[in-house]
């Protein structure tokens, strides 16, 4: 870190957040909460706020997604902090048909729609088109304010943090 991004950093009296830490390096230390939403959670820098106000900058190595449960030290080592996924505005999709559920989750698919894949219903955020295109399909939708926790996709590093996969697309999508 550069030393005029350390003072402005001490400067603003929040807490900066430098290092994922694994379950065996927890400390007891302070913990503090940080419920962030689904698009939150993937960008490991800037401004948040704890659930008790208390001023957070995140300054972490590029990397995957934080994920609910993760916990973060500070640069100082005093503080750790607990990612929450925060209640946002999402859509449960059910059906009596199997089929018409996963008809449902490719059609989505097809269109990038982010979701949770349930057995018994996908979980999406909640977008006005979707929800009239799902009804008229026949699946019951229900608006719900609940933490949102979307699938990684086909590219993410699975179980894996600070590493990431990127890819090009040899065909065309019709939208």
């Amino acid at each position: 870190m550069r030393p005029r991004d350390r003072l402005a950093m001490q400067q603003s009296g929040a807490v900066t957040l430098v290092e994922r830490l694994a379950a065996a390096d927890q400390r007891d230390l302070p913990l503090l909460q940080l419920p962030l939403d689904a698009q939150q959670r993937t960008s490991l820098r800037g401004h948040r706020r704890s659930a008790c106000g208390r001023d957070l900058l995140l300054q972490l190595p590029r990397g995957a997604a934080l994920q609910p449960g993760e916990r973060l030290l500070s640069a100082d080592g005093a503080v750790q902090v607990q990612v929450q996924a925060a209640p946002e505005p999402v859509m449960e999709v059910r059906s009596s048909s199997p089929l018409a559920l996963l008809q449902a989750a490719y059609h989505l698919g097809n269109r990038h729609v982010a979701m949770e894949l349930h057995a018994d219903r996908l979980v999406l955020l909640h977008d006005s088109v979707l929800e009239d295109l799902l009804q008229q399909r026949g699946l019951q939708v229900e608006r719900r304010e609940a933490p949102f926790e979307p699938e990684a996709g086909a590219y993410a590093a699975v179980g894996h943090h600070g590493h990431s996969h990127t890819h090009s697309h040899g065909h065309s999508h019709d939208h």
